[in-house]
């Protein structure tokens, strides 16, 4: 039985197809999940796309000359100058580093730093994190090889707008739209209950052992990050983590694909956007440049360095500390030369619990700017509208 015999086989226990994905096994179920699936089939995330998906890394093994029309963006979207085929000098300007090492051996500079990064950046890097370069190599080596699997092999995991869960090619159910040239693959971590090994990749053949160590680390060093950020803000080590719902958190996983793209200059990897969530763990390409950070009226290219992550403050982030520290728009640019691979590891609140400004944050004259509401309810926005820039999130800021 060769690999993609084995693949088929197992497609009968997957989400392959769109019926499929959407059953419920209703005796595991409380009355409270069964809620949130009714809100989901009231927010018209179905079951289906609005059209025929188009894998992007099929386009672009076609030898394109030219863009197709629905990945041209805009004029006043475009990139301004096509991508670098070098590695930037580190030297160049950057979002803030980080040394989680001697952070938490009290090192008051490094306090500050990372408190500047999260009040005027939204972005920074960390070094010393604790997360082994072995695994964080593994990790981006073996989605590699996924994405270069044969179409068939992958088309076994293909998602729908109701979760994303599996195999993408896209964001947002508008019909129409002007889509962004990448692939993805999308999973859940944490909570337990929607932890299915069923919907993760079976191949390559360590994908699904080196992925659930990788998710295990990664959940670590989210609560170790979370104990810096909630300190910075004056309040208890513990209290930002315990308004995401204490240990009872949501963690999930993006893995982009970047083809080679024909005409780089008319095109983006991924639009404009702040994340909908808490906050963003990113272990970038670092061979390739593509992340894109907005620093006042400018596009910063993130020049990563090899072992570190990208951490970013995410919407719910912001809104607990009552827009102290920022979610920034940020957007990926493609090249003509190179693939690329990024792996975003989400690190969310509870889903189902009100997220609002935190109390001991709130004075009388910075009253708290966002009503409550749950990441559940936020978070339909970028599912149905796909990556907006920042116009959720401000919005979502209360009248005054």
């Amino acid at each position: 039985m060769n690999n993609l015999d084995e693949i088929k086989i197992e497609s009968k226990t997957c989400l392959n197809d769109q019926e499929q994905e959407v059953k419920i096994d209703n005796m595991h179920m409380s009355d409270q999940d069964k809620n949130k699936i009714e809100i989901k089939n009231k927010s018209g995330l179905g079951e289906k796309w609005p059209e025929p998906i188009v894998r992007v890394q099929s386009l672009a093994e076609s030898n394109l000359t030219s863009l197709p029309d629905r990945y041209i963006k805009p004029p006043s979207q475009r990139p301004q100058t096509t991508i670098i085929d070098h590695q930037p000098e580190v030297a160049d300007i950057n979002i803030p580093i980080i040394d989680l090492d001697s952070l938490f051996s009290g090192n008051e500079d490094d306090k500050k730093r990372i408190s500047e990064a999260c009040r005027e950046w939204g972005f920074f890097q960390v070094i010393n994190h604790g997360v082994k370069p072995k695994l964080m190599d593994a990790a981006r080596e073996t989605w590699k090889s996924f994405f270069n699997l044969p179409v068939e092999a992958k088309e076994v995991y293909s998602n729908s707008p109701r979760t994303y869960e599996g195999y993408g090619s896209r964001l947002g159910v508008e019909k129409g739209a002007i889509l962004d040239w990448n692939d993805y693959y999308y999973l859940h971590f944490l909570p337990l209950a929607l932890k299915d090994f069923n919907k993760w990749p079976s191949l390559p053949s360590n994908i699904r052992e080196m992925n659930d160590e990788y998710g295990k680390e990664l959940v670590k060093l989210g609560g170790r990050l979370m104990t810096i950020l909630s300190s910075n803000l004056g309040l208890r080590a513990e209290q930002l983590q315990e308004a995401f719902g204490g240990e009872d958190v949501g963690a999930c996983l993006r893995v982009n694909y970047y083809p080679k793209c024909p005409q780089p200059e008319l095109a983006l990897g991924l639009s404009p956007h702040s994340d909908p969530g808490g906050m963003t763990i990113l272990l970038p390409d670092d061979q390739v440049v593509g992340l894109q950070v907005r620093h006042g009226d400018t596009w910063i290219t993130v020049n990563p360095l090899r072992h570190a992550f990208i951490v970013n403050i995410g919407d719910q982030i912001q809104i607990l500390s009552n827009s102290k520290y920022k979610s920034v728009e940020h957007r990926v640019i493609v090249n003509s030369e190179k693939e690329r691979v990024s792996l975003a590891f989400f690190y969310n609140p509870k889903s189902d619990i009100p997220i609002q400004p935190m109390q001991q944050l709130l004075t009388s004259t910075m009253p708290p700017l966002y009503p409550p509401m749950t990441f559940d309810q936020y978070r339909l926005f970028i599912r149905t509208q796909g990556p907006r820039g920042k116009s959720h999130v401000e919005s979502h800021i209360s009248p005054r």
